[in-house]
């Protein structure tokens, strides 16, 4: 099965937030990002609009062609946000908003309630739901009875460990074949991102079972700076297939 590459385009946008305007033009971006092959455009706005802006979600809703994903910690003002311009997906982050980045998932216990009264909500209104989540089976429990259809698996510590320890590196990469797998059993998709890049995403997207699509964004952005954003993007096409 080949997974899907989500572009997430948040660093573009802290790039052209630096100067006035719309330069780089975000909005353009995104098209290129689809017609070089992207399966899907990502984008987290965050309480500060520090990159992506709540403004910028109309815009690319109008003209996303393939999937669109909004990502994000559920405040009243993202749901607002989100079931106003309905999404093909939204997954949910428990991010604090001073965060730099999303470091982890969610604690599908403490917050099981929570997550099922936004999740029926967001389903209402037809939009698949993603639970973020760390690679640990007891979180994966709850996720049936939360509702939601996809989880995306934070990457963070598999990337983490790639050059630093080996053994961790696998440890942690097994972990994620784990989950996966009984994702798999229960019906539930699997999602996966954060610092995945050139180095690690054939290993993780060969070794996770019913991996459906990956979401890039940093390291992407990255590489097109030295590659060029079409060669960028179906290198890592290449490596998915």
């Amino acid at each position: 099965m080949k997974s899907r590459l989500s572009v997430n385009i948040n660093k573009v946008a802290l790039l052209r937030n630096s100067r006035k305007g719309n330069y780089p033009n975000l909005y353009q971006y995104a098209k290129d990002c689809e017609e070089f092959g992207a399966e899907g455009i990502t984008v987290h706005p965050r309480p500060d609009e520090r990159h992506i802006r709540y403004s910028d979600i109309p815009v690319l809703m109008e003209q996303t062609t393939t999937e669109f994903n909004i990502e994000g910690n559920p405040t009243k003002e993202f749901l607002k946000l989100v079931l106003k311009h309905k999404p093909d997906q939204c997954t949910l982050v428990p991010d604090d908003p001073t965060a730099l980045t999303s470091d982890h998932g969610w604690d599908t216990i403490k917050n099981k309630s929570f997550l099922q009264e936004v999740c029926s909500e967001l389903k209402t209104h037809g939009i698949r739901v993603s639970l973020f989540l760390d690679p640990d089976l007891k979180m994966l429990e709850n996720v049936s009875d939360i509702g939601a259809e996809r989880i995306e698996l934070y990457t963070g510590e598999y990337a983490k460990f790639q050059d630093l320890d080996q053994q961790k590196f696998l440890e942690e990469l097994g972990k994620h074949k784990q989950v996966a797998s009984e994702a798999m059993k229960v019906g539930i998709g699997v999602n996966a991102g954060h610092d995945l890049n050139l180095k690690n995403l054939k290993l993780y997207a060969d070794s996770i079972p019913n991996l459906l699509e990956v979401s890039i964004g940093h390291a992407l952005t990255v590489d097109a700076l030295y590659y060029g954003l079409k060669n960028t993007i179906g290198m890592y096409k290449r490596l998915l297939s």
